[in-house]
């Protein structure tokens, strides 16, 4: 009855660890350990702030950009075009936007030591345009989309 209540009153973090625990699930130390990736420098998973942080960037930028060409009238839902094309090229050649390569980031294909490429690239940016894929994450920091698209984001 103790570990029942005390699990309970811990929260719910706590609740989980005891029932990983007593499943014999292992819990790895850091993001992307499973994936063999070092714990933190160039190569380890991208925090979460800095991700927000290249998403505004791309954000304002896309929306900046389409405002110059839509002037006097608001962009509209062209800064989501906008928005697209600034995030599916150059993730798809250079492995960056240009929000992450402010913040230092990049992404990364999974399965192979190549680029993203155009496809992975395309069904990233469509799939964070529905917002759920882009803000649920596993323990690697990998987000649904990146999941789908086989892909994570890193620190250079």
């Amino acid at each position: 009855m103790r570990n029942v209540l005390g699990s309970w009153l811990d929260g719910p973090k706590s609740a989980m660890n005891q029932a990983r625990e007593q499943a014999g699930e292992n819990r790895p130390a850091f993001r992307g350990e499973k994936l063999g990736l070092p714990e933190s420098g160039p190569g380890s998973a991208a925090p979460l702030r800095k991700r927000l942080l290249a998403f505004v960037v791309d954000l304002v930028l896309a929306a900046l950009i389409t405002a110059a060409f839509t002037a006097p009238a608001y962009p509209g839902d062209w800064s989501l075009v906008t928005w697209l094309v600034i995030t599916v090229v150059p993730v798809s050649f250079f492995g960056a936007t240009p929000g992450m390569a402010l913040t230092k980031i990049w992404v990364a294909r999974v399965d192979a030591p190549k680029m993203v490429g155009p496809l992975r690239a395309v069904l990233r940016g469509l799939l964070t345009v529905f917002i759920i894929p882009a803000v649920i994450w596993n323990f690697d920091g990998r987000s649904w989309h990146d999941r789908i698209s086989g892909t994570i984001v890193l620190r250079r």
